[in-house]
């Protein structure tokens, strides 16, 4: 399945060299953050009004702001989904032993945050308990390739393995705990261009004008099943064969991370922060900040101690402790998919919204400076190594 061809201008060859620079996770991460420095600013400009105001028109019955949400990240969550099978099927994912620690970190890198943001919120706002749960992984890896220079490569493995395991269980979050009201009439119905989606793919079927409109008539009945329609992109990913979803992840990742990401990013990161004070003393916010910084480096890191210790499981022996805390430091930076949450618990644009983002970025700011930092010293460690060695 080929990308449209949008632009009339420019050769081939110079989309091909485009698209093969979005599918770099550094460019990913660095235009997520350019999108979201961009909201955060014109949100807390004069101009304020107009962000606001382009947030909310609409168009074709939901607003900007939700066509970002719940139909650009479709297209995030399908790539995430061929990446997820092609893990379960033909990756690190199909070995129980080797996937033992990464699921174990997923896990543990999920529980510890929310039970430290349900014990700030234990009579509040408990919603919003599955916000500090998530890990972006274009941001992290985004991070980790700034400055991983000498490295062990098994660390960006146990990360990416961890990762799409966090999208796993946060699809499974969203689906299960974050549906309204299930309308199961339109949800059966989807099942049907679903079927058909599922049965041009593996006749090999590869045309986007084919099955584009088989997946967009999937997307538009999950969606209206009242679970989020962003399901409705992993549901269309587990249907593509390996083989071919590799075809299709490189086609369609430059529009997941050179488009759907970021503009998704630039409409849900225009947080106010003037009331900034109000915010830090929102148990919201706090238990949002906490969960990322503490809770994920407690959970990911002691989750992969106790099963190395307790089972046959071991970790890739080039890498040490040290190591693993400060990936577990980076799977603080929440972001995408902890925003998403924060608007599916809390109502896009409502206060605790807004404090939930805030502490979304706080959160995923002070994880990436803190992991990035105990990476740096490690990286010169391994580089003073490698200099000895030679």
């Amino acid at each position: 399945m080929s990308v449209p061809r949008l632009f009339a201008g420019g050769t081939r060859a110079d989309l091909r060299r485009i698209a093969d620079i979005l599918r770099t996770e550094t460019t990913g991460g660095l235009l997520m953050l350019g999108a979201t420095l961009l909201a955060l600013a014109w949100a807390n400009s004069p101009w304020k009004a107009s962000y606001h105001r382009i947030s909310t028109t609409h168009l074709g019955g939901l607003t900007l702001a939700e066509w970002a949400a719940d139909g650009l990240l479709a297209i995030f969550f399908f790539v995430a989904g061929l990446e997820l099978k092609r893990e379960l099927v033909a990756g690190d994912l199909r070995d129980p032993r080797r996937a033992a620690l990464p699921v174990a970190a997923a896990v543990g890198g999920m529980a510890v945050p929310a039970a430290i943001y349900v014990a700030f919120n234990a009579h509040g706002a408990l919603r919003g308990w599955a916000i500090p749960t998530a890990t972006d992984i274009a941001f992290a890896v985004a991070v980790l390739g700034l400055i991983s220079t000498a490295l062990p490569a098994g660390l960006r493995t146990f990360l990416l393995t961890l990762a799409v395991v966090d999208d796993l269980l946060a699809i499974t979050i969203i689906a299960i705990f974050y549906t309204s009201a299930l309308h199961v009439l339109p949800l059966l119905l989807a099942l049907l261009p679903l079927a058909g989606f599922a049965l041009l793919v593996r006749r090999g079927v590869r045309a986007w004008w084919a099955l584009l409109p088989v997946a967009v008539a999937t997307w538009a009945l999950v969606h209206e099943s009242g679970v989020h329609a962003t399901v409705a992109g992993v549901l269309l990913a587990f249907t593509v064969p390996v083989k071919l979803g590799i075809r299709f992840e490189h086609r369609w990742r430059p529009v997941s991370a050179g488009v759907a990401v970021p503009v998704f990013a630039f409409f849900a990161a225009g947080v106010t922060v003037g009331a900034l004070g109000a915010s830090l003393r929102d148990t919201v916010t706090i238990g949002v900040i906490v969960g990322l910084v503490v809770g994920k480096t407690i959970g990911i890191t002691g989750a992969t101690w106790l099963v190395q210790r307790f089972t046959r499981a071991q970790l890739d022996g080039e890498l040490d402790w040290w190591d693993v805390a400060g990936m577990a430091m980076l799977g603080g930076v929440g972001f995408t998919v902890s925003m998403l949450i924060g608007e599916l618990a809390f109502g896009a644009g409502s206060e605790r919204d807004q404090h939930a983002k805030l502490g979304v970025l706080l959160g995923s700011l002070l994880a990436a400076l803190l992991g990035a930092g105990l990476l740096r010293v490690r990286d010169k460690h391994y580089r003073r190594v490698l200099e000895s060695d030679s």
